[in-house]
């Protein structure tokens, strides 16, 4: 075979794994889409607010889970398959002893933001749903994209969202649109989705106790932790301050606009699915700055166009989506560059962690988050109109991104420059 073809068919791989990622992606996003305007139609803006916000604490908590051994556990099955099933026992050990911190962490949550304005039952939920039920479907998705079983984790992500889908649905047409009702609904048809996946998707290895292991990447497993917190703190910070210093109808309309702007980030976290792959296997690859800016500017260009497809739409028929929807369908252009530089601050994030660098990455998004409260916080108390600091949060979202670029590509040239001096250096001869 000549070294064309051989190149021919890696590109041909690629381009197929890719096409499997981005197909769950455009699944999940038609299902996301019917889950959305169910439930977004169904409670009221307030209720849908406290749902959102309180969905994106589970999210922010969840990330405590195993204390962060889901890294070693998807490098393993990445470069290692044989010791899956070690990894696999090590990983359901340290979820059951982080079940405390989840637990104490979603009570604080609870009693900072949630307290007086949502019922207990309801948050637990919620919260429940996503710590324990959609976090663990997840750990499934990563294996297997780990094994590059691409396909398989693509039906995954599409099965748990159509879970979601038929419970939002049927909620919808049910009697009683209680905010209580769709929180147990959300619990079960995260549950189910959880138990399908786990039974017929996880591979298939002897579960073995193997503690040397573990205490050699639990290093790594806590930098990961803290950096998934940091980043999805940062990431979903909005939302609980919006609540707090805005009241849940405007955090409703809030969470409308952004369940709108992560809609356009599906194709770009499968594109981060691939770029954390390659850069795992070399890490030379993304040296050249022509490469970065052309990366870079792809991923904003798509997410830009998602959101003005979405918000032209919305212009001409602002009712498509609902009526509660419609009531923040004239807002939806003006926060156009928010999904670019949203995205891209997750983008450059996944370089950190696909080269290693979880420390930095953790130090990196713990600037960032601290950025994103305060400029939020300054936003809030001194716009008066909703369409005043909407239309800040594109100046908001760029500093954010700034930041993380030029602290990421400043700490990758830095480790490249380090490997290169290593290299260099002469190997001391024997009776030096």
């Amino acid at each position: 075979m000549s070294r064309w073809t051989t190149k021919l068919n890696k590109h041909i791989s690629l381009m197929v794994a890719y096409a499997s990622l981005l197909g769950g992606s455009a699944g999940r996003l038609v299902l996301s889409l019917a889950y959305f305007v169910s439930v977004a139609n169904s409670l009221t803006v307030a209720d849908f607010g406290l749902f959102a916000t309180a969905s994106a604490t589970g999210v922010v908590v969840s990330r405590i889970a195993a204390f962060g051994f889901v890294s070693p556990l998807y490098r393993t099955a990445t470069v290692r398959k044989r010791l899956i099933g070690a990894y696999t026992t090590g990983f359901l050990i340290a979820f059951l002893l982080s079940l405390p911190l989840m637990a104490l962490a979603a009570g604080g949550f609870y009693l900072a933001f949630f307290k007086a304005e949502m019922p207990f039952v309801a948050f637990c939920a919620v919260a429940a749903a996503e710590i324990l039920c959609w976090r663990m479907l997840e750990v499934v998705v990563i294996v297997n994209n780990g094994l590059g079983r691409f396909t398989r984790g693509a039906v995954i992500v599409i099965m748990g969202s159509g879970f979601r889908a038929i419970a939002a649905v049927s909620f919808a047409i049910g009697a009683s649109h209680t905010l209580t009702n769709w929180s147990l609904a959300y619990l079960g048809a995260n549950a189910l989705s959880l138990l399908v996946a786990a039974v017929f998707f996880y591979p298939r290895q002897r579960l073995r106790f193997t503690p040397h292991l573990y205490f050699a990447r639990w290093r790594d497993s806590v930098s990961v932790a803290g950096a998934e917190i940091l980043f999805y703190l940062q990431s979903e910070l909005d939302k609980m301050l919006v609540l707090s210093l805005g009241g849940a109808e405007v955090a409703g309309i809030y969470a409308m606009l952004m369940r709108l702007i992560d809609l356009t980030a599906m194709p770009v976290r499968a594109f981060n699915t691939m770029i954390v792959q390659k850069l795992m296997r070399s890490a030379e690859w993304l040296a050249s700055w022509r490469t970065r800016i052309l990366i870079e500017g792809g991923v904003a260009l798509v997410s830009i166009a998602g959101l003005g497809f979405l918000g032209l739409v919305l212009h001409v028929a602002p009712r498509l989506l609902g009526n509660n929807v419609a009531e923040a369908a004239p807002l939806v252009l003006l926060p156009l560059l928010v999904p670019a530089f949203r995205n891209l601050v997750e983008y450059e994030s996944e370089l950190l962690y696909a080269t290693g660098r979880t420390t930095v990455r953790a130090l990196i998004l713990a600037l960032v988050g601290l950025l994103k409260a305060g400029l939020l916080a300054l936003l809030l108390t001194t716009h008066d109109t909703t369409t005043a600091w909407i239309v800040w949060l594109n100046g908001v979202f760029f500093v954010l991104w700034l930041s993380s670029a030029l602290t990421t590509y400043a700490a990758l040239d830095a480790q490249r420059r380090r490997g290169r001096a290593t290299a260099l250096t002469p190997s001391p001869q024997p009776g030096e």
